[in-house]
């Protein structure tokens, strides 16, 4: 058990079943992009590990990049999205796959499919290492799912409580 704040944690998820659903992730993509060069979009704080492992993973040619994003105080969802850095690049005719750590709601998604459509794409998907379908209320398919958990609040490799946790290899989930 772990202590965040106000908050305990209890373990959920290895870092080594992380690490099998990424590279099961990187498997998956190559096979669609045979040919092609994606550009991976990050979603930031949280997925910056997740796109770290996914990049060391993923054995074709590709680009990257970042985009902030932000609907979380605590560990509630505000429902609303605000876009803190966007995408500086030209995008248009290309294939982009959106890289999150984790969908739940998935407000933030409908932001970025907002976003992303000005850009005429070739092709646009959506990966997420963690996905809660309980808590998911959007119509938008997600391409790649690595792993579906319950409607819990988890912190670790990247996801938050108040900032901290991110830094945890493994996954934890609050002890209520």
């Amino acid at each position: 058990m772990i202590q965040l704040q106000d908050k305990q944690f209890v373990p959920f998820i290895s870092a080594q079943e992380i690490e099998f659903a990424i590279a099961q992730i990187a498997r998956m993509i190559e096979n669609d992009f045979v040919g092609e060069i994606p550009v991976f979009i990050g979603v930031l704080n949280g997925s910056f590990m997740v796109v770290s492992d996914f990049m060391k993973q993923y054995k074709g040619a590709c680009e990257l990049s970042f985009v902030k994003m932000s609907s979380y105080q605590g560990t509630t969802s505000t429902n609303e999205v605000t876009e803190l850095i966007g995408i500086n690049q030209n995008l248009e005719g290309r294939s982009v796959v959106i890289i999150e750590d984790i969908i739940d709601t998935g407000n933030t998604l409908v932001e970025l499919k907002t976003m992303l459509k000005k850009q005429n794409l070739k092709h646009l998907k959506i990966a997420t290492l963690f996905f809660k379908p309980d808590a998911y209320k959007q119509e938008i398919k997600i391409d790649y799912i690595g792993i579906r958990i319950p409607n819990k609040f988890i912190v670790g490799y990247g996801l938050d409580y108040n900032e901290l946790g991110r830094n945890l290899p493994e996954v934890y989930q609050l002890n209520e």
